[in-house]
């Protein structure tokens, strides 16, 4: 069994490829909301800044936020063919399933989309806490604990944002970083998640390696 009893993760750049489709889109919403394009060559430099540096270089009005979010989440819902699962994704969730670990979703997307993009493994997951502010997985972190009903010292984190790192801090959980989404994995490690991923399989591999004894 696992020394977690419950998983909360990310969706997009943790289990769906979405930043190519990011980057195929942002400017398109960069135009219809009056913020700055994002370059080719302004691209690495986001990937090392938080979600509030990110705002400010993009001169982002924090205001229209919510209508963002709204517009995004639209044009995944018809773009969701063309964002695939991370090669491997099942088969970790199973396993984590299998040594006793429930599993939560929560995502700034809606849970339509989450489930739409998840497949299959959509059926895998206990809780859905969708539709998150940028900076309010706190809040829906702790929904799902307490909705798990399982303690907060057995629970995980796992994102590819350095705001998913804080989130899970703010909340005094266990956090895990993903070296193959949005955050460059230099700009993770500056921040100490708890566990540092380079490959899927090592998520199931470290969190069911540790035993509870009776």
């Amino acid at each position: 069994m696992s020394p977690y009893t419950l998983a909360i993760f990310d969706l997009d750049g943790t289990l769906v490829d979405s930043f190519p489709w990011f980057l195929r889109t942002i400017n398109d919403v960069a135009d219809r909301f009056g913020f700055r394009r994002v370059r080719d060559e302004d691209i690495e430099g986001l990937r090392h800044a938080s979600s509030r540096e990110i705002l400010s270089r993009l001169e982002v009005p924090l205001w229209k936020l919510p209508a963002i979010a709204r517009h995004a989440r639209r044009l995944k819902a018809e773009a969701a063919a063309e964002i695939p699962l991370f090669p491997g994704v099942e088969a970790m969730l199973r396993t984590l399933i299998e040594n006793g670990v429930q599993l939560a979703l929560v995502t700034s997307d809606s849970e339509a989309n989450a489930r739409e993009k998840l497949g299959d493994a959509a059926a895998l997951f206990a809780h859905y806490d969708c539709a998150a502010s940028l900076f309010g997985k706190p809040a829906k972190f702790r929904r799902v604990i307490r909705r798990a009903g399982v303690e907060p010292g057995r629970v995980i984190a796992i994102g590819d944002e350095v705001r998913d790192i804080e989130a899970a801090r703010a909340v005094g959980i266990t956090c895990g970083a993903v070296n193959w989404g949005y955050a460059a994995p230099a700009a993770l490690r500056a921040h100490g998640p708890d566990y540092t991923f380079e490959r899927m399989d090592e998520i199931a591999s470290a969190l069911c390696r540790t035993r509870r004894v009776g």
